[in-house]
This record gives structure tokens, C-alpha cells and sequence, in this order.
């Protein structure tokens, strides 16, 4: 089982799915890391920008992510892979150092566009 890093640069935008939850073992208790610290499991959505594929990976932090939710833009530290195999069972799973909240500026971006106005569903180019 080897650690891989991941080049998050090439991830484009990464947003939360699931907000954090405990990590359980199968008999309903907390995991643990080597230190003790509870592990917390969160669902991000990746994509990289030069594709129209997102996908989904559930990424393992030691301690809880604070101040995420649901549909938020979200920055990880130090993405790692490692690819397991067990009982002819395999997969991969992801540990970050951390993953926070971006926090967006309000009043200095663009605004949404203002809905046009006139009939709907015609062209400008006469009647039909």
C-alpha cells in the first residue's frame, strides 16, 4: 500500500457533498488515529477543469472539519491516496492533513445577471 500524493492544483473547484461525519468502525464506535484523535469522514466533490466528469471521494481528517457545509467551496491540505486491497476486496481512500471553508467575498464579485426583459420564447427578429 503505497501513499500517493495528489496535485490538488488539478482538481479545479472542490466542494462538499456530505458534511463531516464520524468515522465508525463496524461495531458503531469512533475510529481512532495513531494518536487518539477521532477520525472524521467528508464527502468532496472533484473536478478537474479541463473535463466535465465530477466525482465524488470521501476524504478521512483527524479531528473535525469546522465550519462546512453542504454545496461550500472547500480547500484541502496535503491530499493523499492510498490504494488497499483486502479478502479480494479493493479500493482507495483518501486522508487530507485538513480541509477548511473558502470563504467568498461578498460585494466585490460580479453579481448575477438581471433576467432580460420582453416576451419569452421569441426572437427580436420579427414575427413568425
Amino acid at each position: 500500500m503505497d501513499n500517493k500524493p495528489i496535485d490538488i492544483a488539478r482538481l479545479g473547484v472542490i466542494r462538499c457533498v456530505i458534511a463531516p461525519e464520524p468515522r465508525m468502525t463496524p461495531e458503531g464506535e469512533v475510529r481512532r488515529d495513531r494518536e487518539g484523535n477521532p477520525l472524521w469522514i467528508t464527502a468532496l466533490a472533484v473536478r478537474q477543469p479541463e473535463g466535465r466528469r465530477t466525482d465524488v471521494i470521501h476524504v478521512v481528517t483527524s479531528g473535525q472539519p469546522q465550519g462546512l457545509t453542504e454545496g461550500s467551496e472547500v480547500k484541502v491540505t496535503n491530499l493523499w491516496a492510498n490504494d488497499w486491497s483486502v479478502d479480494g476486496r479493493s479500493g482507495t481512500t483518501y486522508r487530507a492533513d485538513a480541509i477548511t471553508s473558502v470563504q467568498v467575498s461578498v460585494g466585490g464579485g460580479s453579481s448575477p445577471a438581471a433576467a432580460p426583459t420582453g416576451p419569452r420564447g421569441k426572437s427580436s427578429g420579427g414575427e413568425s
